[in-house]
């Protein structure tokens, strides 16, 4: 089978030159394409143009560029139809997959009846089965959700986004995240205490990463924070660089973060909403603890001692993770169990089984 991919930057997970990071969905739709290239079948990213060349090809993967359909904007949009239209027709795939809320989902329903493809929807959000990315982006919003209504198959990354799928009348499978490279740290040595990693989105509240610095003037903190909001990432980056026990990182590309993760006690997320973050992943095979403000995907602190889950309470958090790095038994058992979530919940093979055998037929 052939399966293309529209991603705008899931490229750069791929590209050896490339020092630039982008974000969890992009990663995924990487890690599944070189599954799939793995088991003989064929994959290509049509991706945004970033500089890369037309037809390169990447660990088996071919990339093509769709000028830049990524931004959003209407004009950009409409420069890029009629080539992505052109790529469909070359590459003829059997399957075109979505990762994450785009209107292009839409717009791709009504490619499908001249290029002969499946349309295939994987969820990366709860907010975009739940309205809120509607809510937020009230146009384009409508046209994704009317796409991904009429999608021919959609995955959730949990089972509760699957519920959220069914309760609004639509058929869903679950495939859950995949691995970059499934090999667990085992080394002892973590010189950082606390970890933050994310792009600078109001969503990720990056100021609590350093609130919680601030209350905890002994812990060795590194943040790793990408631009996406310039105005709150110079915030960030003022604030972070007069902290003397914060290490700040504006970027670190695909092939480097697990190192990070390796070096961590704890890593720390402060988002207010997210479906399953390739941090929680990186943790796992990092051997470090997680402590979270408000996502836990799938009830997963209940399933593994692998942290807590705030409840969305700040002072929560800070004392959970107070009292883990002076616990050092309770800290190395919670290190275990992230270990562990990643290992029964995230194997590679069991997990693209259950995409392909979802796949319409």
């Amino acid at each position: 089978m052939k399966f293309l991919f529209l991603s705008g930057h899931a490229h750069l997970a791929l590209d050896p030159s490339s020092r630039r990071a982008s974000g969890g969905a992009e990663l995924q739709v990487a890690l599944l394409a070189r599954e799939l290239v793995a088991r003989g079948h064929q994959a290509a990213i049509l991706s945004a143009d970033t500089g890369q060349r037309d037809g390169v090809v990447w660990e088996g993967i071919t990339i093509r560029v769709g000028k830049r359909f990524d931004t959003g904007g209407l004009a950009d949009s409409l420069e890029a139809l009629p080539v992505i239209a052109h790529i469909l027709g070359e590459e003829r795939p059997d399957f075109v997959v979505v990762y994450g809320w785009t209107a292009w989902l839409y717009i791709l329903c009504h490619l499908r009846s001249l290029c002969g493809f499946r349309l295939v929807f994987v969820c990366a959000l709860d907010a975009e089965i739940d309205g809120g990315f509607r809510r937020d982006n009230p146009l384009r919003g409508f046209l994704f959700e009317r796409g991904m209504r009429l999608a021919d198959a959609r995955f959730g990354i949990t089972e509760h986004q699957a519920r959220l799928f069914r309760e609004k009348g639509m058929s869903c499978a679950v495939t859950r995240l995949l691995l970059q490279k499934p090999e667990f740290y085992q080394g002892a040595n973590k010189p950082v205490d606390l970890l933050w990693v994310a792009r600078c989105n109001p969503v990720k509240r990056p100021h609590l990463f350093l609130d919680l610095a601030e209350r905890l003037p002994r812990a060795r903190c590194r943040m790793i924070c990408s631009v996406q909001d310039e105005s709150l990432w110079g915030e960030v980056d003022q604030r972070a660089r007069t902290m003397a026990n914060v290490e700040f990182i504006e970027t670190a590309p695909y092939r480097e973060i697990q190192s990070h993760f390796n070096a961590a006690a704890i890593f720390v997320n402060t988002s207010d909403r997210e479906g399953v973050p390739n941090t929680f992943i990186h943790s796992g095979l990092g051997h470090a603890a997680i402590v979270a403000l408000a996502v836990d995907p799938d009830g997963m602190f209940q399933h593994f001692g692998a942290g807590i889950c705030a409840g969305g309470d700040f002072d929560r958090l800070v004392q959970q993770a107070e009292r883990l790095l002076a616990t050092p038994a309770e800290l190395a058992a919670a290190q275990d169990e992230c270990a562990r979530f990643v290992h029964e919940w995230h194997d590679n093979a069991a997990n693209l089984e259950a995409f392909l055998s979802a796949l319409p037929s």
